[in-house]
């Protein structure tokens, strides 16, 4: 028995994948959302690390051939079968605006605040709600949209138009916003067709040559300690995409946006913690009103109650699994 079904067994017996599994499909995806969220700001931080010592267009580069890397041992295990691409053109755009996406949004973060990149960034949720509406059909309630419209207020508060001028960086993180949200809706309509694995694997795939063209331009051999963040970005970034995209498989897309909110006080604390960056005033308070949005939205009362709040102990013990496998 190989080692990764090793580790799927012993993952399998622990207390809380059980109670996972108990759980609603709204509720698992709000976990990955929230999941994707965490993993997504800590490889900002890797990105603002690596970007110091190595030019942003490599870093872009390195994300995706190292990422590849990571998940060899899982196709080996998986095999060709499980990355079948069943409707090829949608792939393709997603490698197109993939790459604008990461492109316009790993060079933003090298100029301009990260609270800032990250408050200009939750202007997707109103992309892709209005895409959703338009291209999937989705239904667009109206609490989902009181949660948007606050979260949008908070982000102005934190931004303030009119008093910051509009620089190159917040061109560019407004242009990853609009990749990210044409991103976003082809990954939702690709969860019908396709699995997640597949989803995330031809990502990267179609990204590597696309991205390295660029990156020859500029091409400069790593540093050790540029290769641990880099390998870092493609840890953690992997993860981060597998738990976005296995979220889009459990909910409507826009159910999930307006959580995408709670990533501003994440960042605050990631930028306060390794780069001494300390939020303003404003930046507490329109953060303040996106953290009461998703609240809203998150925390609606269940119409039926929980028929066992307790989790029964699994069939087999480790043992006899791995003996019957």
């Amino acid at each position: 028995m190989n080692l990764i079904k090793l580790i799927k067994i012993l993952l399998n017996d622990l207390w809380i994948i059980q109670f996972f599994k108990l759980q609603s499909f709204q509720t698992k995806a709000i976990i990955f959302n929230i999941l994707s969220i965490v993993f997504f700001s800590i490889m900002v931080i890797f990105i603002r690390k690596a970007s110091e010592n190595l030019h942003i267009l490599e870093v872009v580069f390195f994300r995706n051939l190292l990422a590849f890397i990571v998940m060899l041992p899982l196709l080996t295990s998986t095999g060709l079968a499980a990355i079948k691409m069943n409707n090829t053109k949608l792939f393709l755009m997603r490698g197109f605006f993939g790459a604008i996406g990461m492109l316009a949004g790993f060079t933003c973060l090298t100029l301009i605040p990260l609270a800032q990149a990250t408050a200009i960034s939750f202007s997707k949720p109103i992309f892709i709600t209005i895409g959703a509406a338009i291209f999937l059909g989705e239904i667009i309630k109206a609490r989902r949209i009181a949660a948007i419209i606050i979260g949008i207020i908070g982000m102005l508060v934190i931004v303030q138009p009119g008093v910051n001028s509009l620089s190159f960086g917040i061109m560019l993180a407004i242009i990853a916003a609009l990749a990210h949200s044409v991103n976003a809706l082809i990954v939702k309509k690709l969860t019908l067709t396709d699995s997640p694995q597949a989803i995330v694997t031809w990502m990267v795939i179609i990204l590597i040559p696309i991205t390295f063209i660029p990156a020859v331009a500029v091409w400069q051999w790593p540093s050790l300690e540029t290769w641990l963040y880099l390998w870092g970005i493609a840890i953690v970034g992997t993860l981060a995409h597998f738990s976005w995209t296995k979220s889009y498989t459990m909910a409507e897309i826009t159910s999930l946006e307006s959580i995408e909110f709670i990533k501003l006080p994440i960042m605050a604390l990631f930028g306060w913690m390794i780069f001494s960056e300390i939020p303003g005033t404003w930046t507490w308070i329109g953060g303040s009103i996106i953290f009461l949005s998703t609240i809203s939205f998150v925390a609606k009362p269940s119409n039926t109650p929980n028929s066992s709040n307790s989790i029964e102990p699994p069939a087999l013990s480790i043992r006899d699994k791995i003996t019957n496998s």
